[in-house]
């Protein structure tokens, strides 16, 4: 029922920025947790941040704390990952994913979300 579509993925210069956009299903963003996760060319996939519906509570992970910024839009049902001074080790396919809140504050492991998008492809070099 839950469906998460990723976008604006895009080749970038160290130290540039990048937004990411998570097109969810309607009203999606009032009662599911979103979470960003990725997944680097020789690392497992890694929690990135996450944000509750209910407080707009967030979490991020240290690799991105202090550059990446996870926001919202509910009335254009979007999740937005807006990515500052990026680095080469940034490379990576980027997920967003869901699950539904039981409360306040948000999960980072990947295994408490059953909804994810497909990924949008980063690229950061010279």
């Amino acid at each position: 029922q839950v469906h998460l579509e990723e976008s604006g993925g895009d080749l970038v210069q160290p130290g540039g920025s990048l937004r990411l956009s998570c097109a969810t299903s309607d009203n999606t963003l009032d009662d599911y947790v979103i979470g960003w996760f990725r997944r680097a060319p020789e690392k497992e996939r890694e929690g990135i941040s996450c944000i509750s519906p209910n407080d707009g509570t967030t979490f991020y992970a240290d690799s991105v704390k202090g550059r990446f910024t996870i926001s919202r839009d509910n009335a254009k049902n979007t999740l937005y990952l807006q990515m500052n001074h990026l680095k080469p080790e940034d490379t990576a396919v980027y997920y967003c994913a869901a699950y539904r809140s039981s409360g306040y504050g948000c999960y980072a492991s990947e295994d408490e979300y059953p909804y994810w998008g497909l990924g949008t492809q980063v690229t950061v070099s010279s």
